[in-house]
Protein backbone atom coordinates (compact mmCIF):
# COMPACT_ATOMS: atom_id res chain seq x y z
CA UNK A 1 0.00 0.00 0.00
CA UNK A 2 0.73 3.16 -0.56
CA UNK A 3 2.35 5.14 2.26
CA UNK A 4 1.66 9.66 2.74
CA UNK A 5 3.25 11.56 5.28
CA UNK A 6 1.41 15.04 5.65
CA UNK A 7 3.68 17.64 6.86
CA UNK A 8 2.42 20.86 8.47
CA UNK A 9 2.68 22.54 11.26
CA UNK A 10 -1.15 24.13 11.36
CA UNK A 11 -2.94 21.29 13.53
CA UNK A 12 -6.43 22.20 11.91
CA UNK A 13 -5.00 21.31 8.19
CA UNK A 14 -2.55 18.70 8.98
CA UNK A 15 -5.85 16.81 10.78
CA UNK A 16 -7.88 17.54 7.29
CA UNK A 17 -5.54 16.48 5.16
CA UNK A 18 -4.62 13.29 6.83
CA UNK A 19 -8.30 12.53 7.51
CA UNK A 20 -8.58 12.93 3.20
CA UNK A 21 -6.25 10.67 2.35
CA UNK A 22 -6.87 7.87 4.94
CA UNK A 23 -10.50 7.93 3.38
CA UNK A 24 -9.68 7.50 0.00
CA UNK A 25 -7.44 4.26 0.97
CA UNK A 26 -4.03 5.42 1.62
CA UNK A 27 -2.31 4.68 5.07
CA UNK A 28 -1.15 8.30 6.44
CA UNK A 29 1.48 9.53 9.06
CA UNK A 30 1.20 13.10 9.59
CA UNK A 31 3.56 15.23 11.07
CA UNK A 32 3.83 18.86 12.95
CA UNK A 33 7.80 19.23 12.51
CA UNK A 34 10.43 18.59 9.73
CA UNK A 35 13.14 16.90 12.59
CA UNK A 36 10.26 14.71 13.33
CA UNK A 37 9.13 13.86 9.93
CA UNK A 38 13.06 13.10 8.71
CA UNK A 39 13.77 10.92 11.87
CA UNK A 40 10.54 8.54 10.63
CA UNK A 41 11.77 9.20 6.97
CA UNK A 42 15.19 7.36 7.64
CA UNK A 43 13.33 4.41 9.22
CA UNK A 44 11.03 3.63 6.58
CA UNK A 45 10.89 6.22 3.51
CA UNK A 46 7.39 7.29 2.69
CA UNK A 47 6.18 7.47 -1.20
CA UNK A 48 4.62 10.66 -0.99
CA UNK A 49 5.00 13.48 1.24
CA UNK A 50 2.83 16.41 1.54
CA UNK A 51 4.83 19.44 2.77
CA UNK A 52 4.30 22.76 4.18
CA UNK A 53 6.54 25.15 2.85
CA UNK A 54 6.50 27.54 6.09
CA UNK A 55 7.57 25.59 9.09
CA UNK A 56 9.53 27.12 12.15
CA UNK A 57 11.93 25.30 12.87
CA UNK A 58 13.27 24.44 9.53
CA UNK A 59 12.48 25.41 6.20
CA UNK A 60 10.55 23.15 3.64
CA UNK A 61 13.16 23.27 1.04
CA UNK A 62 15.81 21.94 3.41
CA UNK A 63 13.72 19.22 4.05
CA UNK A 64 13.09 18.74 0.39
CA UNK A 65 16.76 18.45 -0.37
CA UNK A 66 17.17 16.05 2.86
CA UNK A 67 13.61 13.75 1.13
CA UNK A 68 15.72 13.45 -1.88
CA UNK A 69 18.59 12.29 -0.03
CA UNK A 70 16.94 9.17 1.73
CA UNK A 71 15.12 8.50 -0.97
CA UNK A 72 14.96 10.22 -4.70
CA UNK A 73 11.87 9.01 -6.35
CA UNK A 74 9.44 9.79 -2.79
CA UNK A 75 7.31 12.24 -4.47
CA UNK A 76 7.25 15.37 -2.73
CA UNK A 77 3.87 17.99 -2.66
CA UNK A 78 4.60 21.35 -1.80
CA UNK A 79 1.53 22.91 0.14
CA UNK A 80 1.97 26.61 0.48
CA UNK A 81 -0.15 30.04 0.67
CA UNK A 82 -0.94 31.88 -2.04
CA UNK A 83 1.59 34.38 -1.12
CA UNK A 84 4.29 32.00 -1.68
CA UNK A 85 3.54 30.54 -4.70
CA UNK A 86 7.19 31.73 -6.05
CA UNK A 87 8.69 29.48 -3.90
CA UNK A 88 6.54 26.81 -4.38
CA UNK A 89 7.71 26.58 -7.93
CA UNK A 90 10.93 27.11 -7.09
CA UNK A 91 10.61 23.78 -5.09
CA UNK A 92 9.17 22.20 -8.03
CA UNK A 93 12.46 22.89 -10.44
CA UNK A 94 14.30 21.59 -7.04
CA UNK A 95 12.25 18.07 -7.42
CA UNK A 96 9.09 18.10 -6.11
CA UNK A 97 6.45 16.80 -7.80
CA UNK A 98 3.56 19.56 -7.71
CA UNK A 99 2.26 22.02 -5.07
CA UNK A 100 -1.08 22.97 -3.51
CA UNK A 101 -2.26 26.59 -2.59
CA UNK A 102 -4.10 26.84 0.35
CA UNK A 103 -6.61 26.17 1.44
CA UNK A 104 -7.32 22.95 -0.24
CA UNK A 105 -9.73 21.19 -1.69
CA UNK A 106 -10.39 17.53 -1.26
CA UNK A 107 -10.67 16.55 -4.57
CA UNK A 108 -7.38 18.45 -5.77
CA UNK A 109 -5.74 16.66 -2.54
CA UNK A 110 -7.07 13.34 -4.12
CA UNK A 111 -6.22 14.06 -7.77
CA UNK A 112 -2.47 15.32 -6.98
CA UNK A 113 -2.16 12.14 -4.77
CA UNK A 114 -3.40 9.82 -7.71
CA UNK A 115 -0.94 11.26 -9.90
CA UNK A 116 1.75 10.65 -7.18
CA UNK A 117 0.91 7.53 -6.83
CA UNK A 118 1.46 7.03 -10.51
CA UNK A 119 4.72 8.11 -10.63
CA UNK A 120 5.77 5.88 -7.50
CA UNK A 121 3.76 2.99 -9.16
CA UNK A 122 5.62 3.63 -12.66
CA UNK A 123 9.46 4.44 -10.62
CA UNK A 124 8.62 0.76 -8.85
CA UNK A 125 7.44 -1.60 -12.13
CA UNK A 126 10.66 0.29 -14.17
CA UNK A 127 12.50 -0.91 -11.07
CA UNK A 128 11.28 -4.04 -11.02
CA UNK A 129 11.51 -4.65 -14.97
CA UNK A 130 15.75 -3.31 -14.90
CA UNK A 131 16.22 -5.79 -12.25
CA UNK A 132 14.59 -8.92 -14.39
CA UNK A 133 16.51 -7.47 -17.26
CA UNK A 134 19.72 -7.42 -15.19
CA UNK A 135 19.26 -11.38 -14.43
CA UNK A 136 21.26 -13.52 -16.27
CA UNK A 137 19.19 -15.21 -18.69
CA UNK A 138 20.08 -19.04 -19.50
CA UNK A 139 19.90 -17.91 -22.99
CA UNK A 140 21.96 -15.12 -23.69
CA UNK A 141 19.94 -12.59 -25.80
CA UNK A 142 16.48 -13.97 -24.93
CA UNK A 143 14.27 -11.79 -22.83
CA UNK A 144 11.72 -13.25 -20.86
CA UNK A 145 10.06 -14.69 -18.02
CA UNK A 146 7.03 -16.59 -19.16
CA UNK A 147 6.32 -19.97 -18.37
CA UNK A 148 6.35 -20.48 -22.00
CA UNK A 149 10.43 -19.46 -22.35
CA UNK A 150 11.36 -21.04 -19.34
CA UNK A 151 9.94 -24.22 -20.95
CA UNK A 152 11.90 -23.43 -24.21
CA UNK A 153 15.19 -22.60 -22.25
CA UNK A 154 15.07 -25.84 -20.28
CA UNK A 155 14.75 -27.41 -23.49
CA UNK A 156 17.76 -25.51 -24.51
CA UNK A 157 19.88 -26.41 -22.02
CA UNK A 158 19.07 -30.11 -22.41
CA UNK A 159 19.53 -30.37 -26.02
CA UNK A 160 22.78 -28.04 -26.32
CA UNK A 161 24.65 -31.16 -24.22
CA UNK A 162 23.34 -33.40 -26.88
CA UNK A 163 25.24 -33.87 -30.08
CA UNK A 164 21.76 -34.24 -32.39
CA UNK A 165 20.15 -32.58 -35.43
CA UNK A 166 17.64 -29.83 -34.39
CA UNK A 167 14.17 -28.69 -36.16
CA UNK A 168 12.93 -25.27 -35.33
CA UNK A 169 9.53 -24.37 -35.82
CA UNK A 170 8.58 -21.20 -35.30
CA UNK A 171 7.38 -17.91 -37.36
CA UNK A 172 9.36 -15.06 -38.39
CA UNK A 173 10.50 -12.77 -35.74
CA UNK A 174 10.35 -15.50 -32.60
CA UNK A 175 13.86 -15.87 -32.01
CA UNK A 176 15.22 -18.65 -34.68
CA UNK A 177 18.51 -17.30 -34.58
CA UNK A 178 18.81 -16.65 -31.10
CA UNK A 179 17.93 -20.20 -30.49
CA UNK A 180 20.21 -21.86 -32.88
CA UNK A 181 23.20 -19.71 -31.39
CA UNK A 182 22.08 -20.72 -28.14
CA UNK A 183 22.06 -24.62 -28.65
CA UNK A 184 25.74 -23.89 -30.16
CA UNK A 185 27.39 -21.46 -27.66
CA UNK A 186 25.87 -23.94 -24.28
CA UNK A 187 26.85 -27.16 -26.19
CA UNK A 188 30.50 -28.52 -26.46
CA UNK A 189 30.66 -27.22 -30.35
CA UNK A 190 30.93 -23.38 -28.65
CA UNK A 191 34.61 -23.00 -29.20
CA UNK A 192 34.19 -24.06 -32.87
CA UNK A 193 32.46 -21.64 -35.75
CA UNK A 194 28.59 -20.99 -36.08
CA UNK A 195 27.57 -20.53 -39.69
CA UNK A 196 24.48 -19.30 -40.75
CA UNK A 197 22.71 -19.79 -44.68
CA UNK A 198 19.14 -18.81 -45.29
CA UNK A 199 17.89 -21.39 -48.01
CA UNK A 200 15.12 -18.95 -49.09
CA UNK A 201 15.32 -16.93 -52.49
CA UNK A 202 18.67 -18.68 -54.07
CA UNK A 203 18.79 -20.73 -56.79
CA UNK A 204 19.72 -24.28 -56.89
CA UNK A 205 23.31 -23.26 -58.70
CA UNK A 206 24.36 -20.70 -55.93
CA UNK A 207 23.06 -22.72 -52.85
CA UNK A 208 24.90 -25.43 -53.77
CA UNK A 209 28.06 -23.21 -54.17
CA UNK A 210 27.69 -21.38 -50.84
CA UNK A 211 26.83 -24.66 -48.94
CA UNK A 212 29.52 -27.14 -50.65
CA UNK A 213 31.97 -24.53 -52.11
CA UNK A 214 34.14 -24.99 -55.68
CA UNK A 215 37.04 -26.28 -56.92
CA UNK A 216 39.10 -23.82 -59.31
CA UNK A 217 38.11 -24.08 -63.19
CA UNK A 218 34.38 -25.81 -61.83
CA UNK A 219 32.82 -22.92 -63.92
CA UNK A 220 33.11 -20.37 -65.88
CA UNK A 221 34.04 -17.49 -63.66
CA UNK A 222 35.68 -19.67 -61.04
CA UNK A 223 39.24 -18.37 -60.55
CA UNK A 224 39.73 -20.39 -57.89
CA UNK A 225 39.11 -22.67 -54.85
CA UNK A 226 36.19 -21.94 -52.72
CA UNK A 227 35.41 -23.60 -48.91
CA UNK A 228 32.17 -24.01 -49.07
CA UNK A 229 30.05 -23.48 -45.58
CA UNK A 230 29.81 -26.71 -44.30
CA UNK A 231 33.11 -27.37 -44.76
CA UNK A 232 33.71 -23.84 -43.35
CA UNK A 233 31.65 -24.75 -40.32
CA UNK A 234 34.18 -28.51 -39.17
CA UNK A 235 33.86 -28.68 -35.77
CA UNK A 236 30.53 -26.47 -34.99
CA UNK A 237 27.30 -25.58 -36.37
CA UNK A 238 25.60 -24.44 -39.37
CA UNK A 239 22.03 -23.00 -39.25
CA UNK A 240 20.24 -23.58 -42.47
CA UNK A 241 17.41 -20.58 -42.06
CA UNK A 242 13.69 -20.91 -44.26
CA UNK A 243 14.69 -25.03 -44.90
CA UNK A 244 11.44 -25.61 -46.13
CA UNK A 245 12.22 -23.16 -49.11
CA UNK A 246 15.17 -25.25 -50.46
CA UNK A 247 14.59 -26.25 -53.84
CA UNK A 248 13.77 -30.32 -54.29
CA UNK A 249 16.85 -31.16 -55.97
CA UNK A 250 19.00 -29.75 -52.91
CA UNK A 251 17.35 -31.05 -50.38
CA UNK A 252 18.39 -34.40 -52.22
CA UNK A 253 21.71 -33.59 -51.85
CA UNK A 254 21.72 -31.99 -48.15
CA UNK A 255 19.83 -35.42 -47.00
CA UNK A 256 23.00 -37.13 -48.98
CA UNK A 257 25.37 -34.87 -46.42
CA UNK A 258 23.41 -35.67 -43.40
CA UNK A 259 23.63 -39.24 -44.17
CA UNK A 260 27.26 -39.89 -45.55
CA UNK A 261 28.95 -36.52 -43.32
CA UNK A 262 30.93 -35.85 -46.09
CA UNK A 263 30.48 -33.21 -49.17
CA UNK A 264 31.90 -32.69 -52.96
CA UNK A 265 32.86 -29.31 -54.01
CA UNK A 266 31.28 -28.83 -57.47
CA UNK A 267 34.00 -29.82 -59.78
CA UNK A 268 35.96 -31.37 -57.42
CA UNK A 269 36.68 -35.42 -57.03
CA UNK A 270 37.72 -36.27 -53.34
CA UNK A 271 34.88 -36.40 -51.25
CA UNK A 272 35.34 -34.03 -47.79
CA UNK A 273 34.49 -35.47 -44.75
CA UNK A 274 32.51 -33.35 -42.34
CA UNK A 275 32.41 -32.84 -38.36
CA UNK A 276 29.62 -30.45 -38.17
CA UNK A 277 25.89 -30.58 -36.18
CA UNK A 278 22.65 -29.22 -38.11
CA UNK A 279 20.48 -26.67 -37.11
CA UNK A 280 17.00 -26.08 -39.52
CA UNK A 281 14.17 -23.83 -39.20
CA UNK A 282 10.93 -22.92 -40.89
CA UNK A 283 7.98 -21.06 -40.47
CA UNK A 284 5.98 -23.55 -42.72
CA UNK A 285 3.99 -26.42 -41.77
CA UNK A 286 6.34 -29.37 -42.94
CA UNK A 287 4.25 -32.08 -42.54
CA UNK A 288 1.66 -30.42 -44.96
CA UNK A 289 4.88 -29.92 -47.47
CA UNK A 290 5.52 -33.11 -47.36
CA UNK A 291 1.55 -34.49 -48.21
CA UNK A 292 2.11 -31.99 -51.21
CA UNK A 293 5.19 -33.08 -52.65
CA UNK A 294 7.68 -30.19 -52.30
CA UNK A 295 9.56 -31.61 -48.95
CA UNK A 296 11.15 -34.96 -48.79
CA UNK A 297 9.93 -36.56 -45.53
CA UNK A 298 13.52 -38.43 -45.34
CA UNK A 299 14.80 -35.69 -44.81
CA UNK A 300 12.27 -34.21 -42.59
CA UNK A 301 12.78 -37.09 -40.05
CA UNK A 302 17.08 -36.31 -40.60
CA UNK A 303 16.77 -33.32 -39.33
CA UNK A 304 13.36 -32.86 -36.39
CA UNK A 305 16.01 -35.96 -34.01
CA UNK A 306 14.41 -33.05 -31.58
CA UNK A 307 11.67 -30.54 -32.41
CA UNK A 308 11.73 -27.08 -30.69
CA UNK A 309 8.62 -25.15 -31.30
CA UNK A 310 9.05 -21.37 -30.40
CA UNK A 311 5.91 -19.59 -29.27
CA UNK A 312 4.18 -16.41 -30.34
CA UNK A 313 4.81 -12.88 -28.42
CA UNK A 314 0.77 -13.47 -28.59
CA UNK A 315 1.34 -16.66 -26.61
CA UNK A 316 3.98 -14.89 -24.36
CA UNK A 317 1.92 -11.74 -23.17
CA UNK A 318 3.54 -11.54 -20.14
CA UNK A 319 6.69 -10.72 -21.18
CA UNK A 320 5.76 -7.70 -23.44
CA UNK A 321 6.35 -5.68 -20.33
CA UNK A 322 9.63 -6.60 -20.30
CA UNK A 323 10.61 -6.54 -24.21
CA UNK A 324 8.93 -2.86 -24.44
CA UNK A 325 11.65 -2.32 -20.82
CA UNK A 326 14.06 -3.91 -23.04
CA UNK A 327 13.64 -1.96 -26.20
CA UNK A 328 13.18 1.28 -24.69
CA UNK A 329 17.01 0.72 -23.25
CA UNK A 330 18.32 -0.27 -26.40
CA UNK A 331 16.83 2.94 -28.53
CA UNK A 332 18.12 5.04 -25.51
CA UNK A 333 21.43 3.80 -25.98
CA UNK A 334 21.16 3.99 -30.01
CA UNK A 335 19.31 7.37 -30.60
CA UNK A 336 21.10 9.04 -27.41
CA UNK A 337 17.57 9.43 -25.94
CA UNK A 338 16.30 9.33 -21.98
CA UNK A 339 12.98 7.68 -22.48
CA UNK A 340 12.11 6.41 -18.57
CA UNK A 341 8.77 4.16 -19.33
CA UNK A 342 5.83 3.56 -21.09
CA UNK A 343 2.15 5.31 -20.91
CA UNK A 344 -0.52 2.64 -19.11
CA UNK A 345 -2.44 3.40 -21.96
CA UNK A 346 0.09 3.10 -24.82
CA UNK A 347 0.96 -0.50 -22.69
CA UNK A 348 -2.60 -1.48 -22.27
CA UNK A 349 -2.54 -1.06 -26.72
CA UNK A 350 0.23 -3.08 -26.80
CA UNK A 351 -0.75 -5.88 -24.50
CA UNK A 352 -3.74 -6.26 -26.96
CA UNK A 353 -2.25 -6.37 -29.78
CA UNK A 354 -1.14 -10.27 -31.68
CA UNK A 355 2.26 -9.22 -32.99
CA UNK A 356 1.91 -10.53 -36.76
CA UNK A 357 5.05 -9.89 -37.10
CA UNK A 358 5.97 -11.15 -32.98
CA UNK A 359 9.32 -9.78 -31.33
CA UNK A 360 10.56 -8.27 -33.99
CA UNK A 361 7.34 -6.35 -34.76
CA UNK A 362 7.64 -5.49 -31.22
CA UNK A 363 11.19 -3.62 -31.07
CA UNK A 364 10.31 -2.18 -34.58
CA UNK A 365 7.33 -0.65 -32.90
CA UNK A 366 9.60 0.81 -29.15
CA UNK A 367 11.89 2.19 -32.09
CA UNK A 368 9.45 4.31 -33.96
CA UNK A 369 8.10 5.39 -30.98
CA UNK A 370 11.61 6.49 -29.20
CA UNK A 371 12.50 8.25 -32.06
CA UNK A 372 9.41 10.39 -32.26
CA UNK A 373 8.44 10.58 -28.89
CA UNK A 374 8.88 14.46 -27.65
CA UNK A 375 8.88 13.93 -23.83
CA UNK A 376 10.51 11.17 -21.28
CA UNK A 377 8.33 8.47 -21.51
CA UNK A 378 6.34 6.82 -24.51
CA UNK A 379 2.32 7.35 -24.85
CA UNK A 380 -0.05 6.44 -27.12
CA UNK A 381 0.04 9.38 -29.36
CA UNK A 382 4.03 7.63 -29.99
CA UNK A 383 2.62 4.86 -31.04
CA UNK A 384 1.88 4.05 -35.22
CA UNK A 385 -1.29 5.27 -36.22
CA UNK A 386 -2.86 1.59 -36.25
CA UNK A 387 -2.54 1.47 -32.33
CA UNK A 388 -4.16 5.02 -32.34
CA UNK A 389 -7.04 4.02 -34.24
CA UNK A 390 -8.03 0.88 -31.92
CA UNK A 391 -9.59 3.09 -28.68
CA UNK A 392 -9.31 -0.79 -26.86
CA UNK A 393 -10.35 -0.37 -23.60
CA UNK A 394 -9.78 3.97 -22.45
CA UNK A 395 -11.66 5.67 -24.94
CA UNK A 396 -9.17 8.21 -26.85
CA UNK A 397 -8.04 10.30 -24.01
CA UNK A 398 -4.39 9.81 -22.36
CA UNK A 399 -5.35 8.64 -18.89
CA UNK A 400 -2.75 8.24 -15.90
CA UNK A 401 -4.34 5.46 -14.42
CA UNK A 402 -2.60 3.45 -11.11
CA UNK A 403 -1.23 0.11 -12.00
CA UNK A 404 -4.19 -1.77 -9.75
CA UNK A 405 -6.68 0.27 -11.63
CA UNK A 406 -5.18 -0.94 -14.50
CA UNK A 407 -5.12 -4.64 -13.40
CA UNK A 408 -8.30 -4.39 -12.28
CA UNK A 409 -9.75 -2.87 -15.75
CA UNK A 410 -7.76 -5.85 -17.49
CA UNK A 411 -9.27 -8.19 -15.68
CA UNK A 412 -12.77 -7.21 -15.92
CA UNK A 413 -12.14 -6.89 -19.59
CA UNK A 414 -10.39 -10.59 -20.06
CA UNK A 415 -13.94 -11.45 -18.02
CA UNK A 416 -16.12 -10.09 -20.03
CA UNK A 417 -14.67 -11.87 -23.52
CA UNK A 418 -14.25 -15.00 -22.15
CA UNK A 419 -18.15 -14.63 -21.11
CA UNK A 420 -17.28 -14.89 -17.16
CA UNK A 421 -15.99 -17.96 -17.61
CA UNK A 422 -13.07 -18.39 -14.62
CA UNK A 423 -11.33 -21.29 -16.36
CA UNK A 424 -10.58 -19.42 -19.69
CA UNK A 425 -9.98 -16.35 -18.15
CA UNK A 426 -7.22 -18.24 -15.82
CA UNK A 427 -5.59 -19.94 -18.92
CA UNK A 428 -5.34 -16.08 -20.52
CA UNK A 429 -4.17 -14.40 -17.41
CA UNK A 430 -2.02 -17.37 -16.61
CA UNK A 431 -2.93 -17.04 -12.82
CA UNK A 432 -4.39 -19.55 -10.54
CA UNK A 433 -8.09 -19.78 -10.01
CA UNK A 434 -7.80 -18.65 -5.85
CA UNK A 435 -5.48 -15.85 -7.54
CA UNK A 436 -7.84 -14.63 -9.92
CA UNK A 437 -10.76 -15.20 -7.53
CA UNK A 438 -9.12 -13.18 -4.70
CA UNK A 439 -8.77 -9.74 -7.16
CA UNK A 440 -12.35 -10.25 -8.10
CA UNK A 441 -13.57 -10.04 -4.46
CA UNK A 442 -10.49 -7.24 -3.86
CA UNK A 443 -11.56 -5.14 -6.51
CA UNK A 444 -14.82 -5.86 -6.32
CA UNK A 445 -15.36 -7.00 -9.71
CA UNK A 446 -19.28 -7.61 -10.22
CA UNK A 447 -20.85 -10.59 -12.52
CA UNK A 448 -23.37 -10.18 -14.29
CA UNK A 449 -25.93 -11.61 -12.03
CA UNK A 450 -23.97 -10.77 -9.15
CA UNK A 451 -23.53 -13.88 -7.79
CA UNK A 452 -19.80 -14.52 -9.08
CA UNK A 453 -20.78 -18.39 -10.27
Amino acid sequence: MLTIAVVDDEATARKMMGRILTKAGYKVETFAGGLPFLRRMEQDPFDLVFLDLQLPEMGGMEILSHIKFIQHWTQVIIVTGHGSIDNAVEATKQGAFQYLTKPCRSKDICQIAELGREKVVQHQENQRLRSMAGQKNLVRGFIGNSKAMQAIFATIAKVAQVNCNVLLEAETGTGKQLTARAIHDLGQRKDSPFVYFNCGGFTEELICSELFGHEKGAFTGADSCKIGLLESASGGTVFLDEIGEMPMSMQVKLLHVLQERQIMRVGGIRPVKLHIRIIAATNRDLQDSIRRGTFREDLYYRLNVVTIRLPRLSERREDIPLLIHHFIAKANKAFSRDIKGISPRALEQLMAYDFPGNVRELENIIQHAAALTEGDRLTIKDLPSRFRKLGLLYGDIEELLPMEEMEKRYIARVLSRTGYNLKAAVSILKVSRTTLWRRIKQYGIAFPDESGK
